[in-house]
């Protein structure tokens, strides 16, 4: 039994230096005193100061936060109705709807999105990309919000009613404040994947509209230098911090 254990320890480790590694070498790089990912040369802080004066980086991550922000806002929505109708109504074909995009290729859902807008006639840019990240989004807030539609009590509602509340005082007193943390978990998970997709942007951006992961992608095509390794670093720590706060609210979430 010991030995399995060990065994177990030993192969858990190795997996998950496997997976963490890389991105701990890409944040020790970030702070390296050469243009070159070849050798350590040196501390430095001269990226990260060189990134945020960096107009084309700093235009892609404006660009990144309002889709980001535009997106969850509108998923959070939808996807707050959708979850509830799911555990209300227990309809066959709507879970189906809501999962789809979730579980459909993202090359697939890219180039379906590109031939839709071409088929409108849009204009791809920023508007295109967020309608492209609303759709998949929802989903993820509809899976958080049934999560926690299931854990609540629906006795409270009952009293509330016998007790002489009207359908609306339920949900704004009662339901809403019970669903918030999933809510918010919901809504925190559609900004940190809006954020970090690329396969999806890539196909409905336009010309003019980059984000970050496009920047990154741009940059990288040519030479990894540690500018990069800076702002993957940043988008990182951006993502576990909202990953952590997902988790705190949530803890359900993440296993729906």
């Amino acid at each position: 039994m010991k030995r399995k254990n060990r065994l177990l320890k030993i192969s858990a480790l190795g997996v998950y230096s496997f997976l963490y590694l890389p991105l701990l070498i890409v944040v020790i790089y970030s702070f390296n005193d050469s243009k070159l990912n070849a050798e350590w040369v040196g501390f430095t802080w001269k990226w990260y100061d060189k990134l945020f004066n960096n107009r084309e980086m700093l235009t892609a991550a404006r660009n990144s936060l309002i889709i980001a922000s535009a997106s969850a806002l509108i998923a959070t929505l939808l996807g707050t109705l959708a979850g509830m109708t799911i555990h209300k109504y227990r309809l066959k074909l709507l879970p189906g709807l809501v999962i789809a995009p979730i579980a459909m290729p993202d090359i697939l859902m890219g180039v379906s999105l590109l031939l839709f807008f071409i088929m409108l006639n849009m204009s791809l840019g920023l508007l295109s990309i967020t309608l492209a990240h609303i759709t998949f989004c929802i989903g993820f807030v509809a899976l958080s919000v049934q999560a926690r539609m299931s854990n609540i009590d629906r006795s409270l509602t009952e009293a509330a009613r016998d007790l002489g509340a009207t359908p609306w005082q339920c949900f704004r007193k009662i339901t809403l404040p019970l669903l918030a943390p999933g809510i918010i978990a919901g809504a925190l998970m559609a900004f940190t994947l809006s954020i970090d997709d690329f396969v999806i942007t890539f196909f409905v951006a336009g010309v003019d509209s980059s984000t970050l992961p496009l920047q990154i992608y741009s940059m990288v095509k040519i030479a990894i230098t540690p500018e990069v390794n800076a702002i993957s670093t940043l988008l990182m720590l951006l993502t576990l911090i909202l990953i952590t706060l997902v988790a705190k609210l949530s803890p359900g979430a993440l296993r729906s």
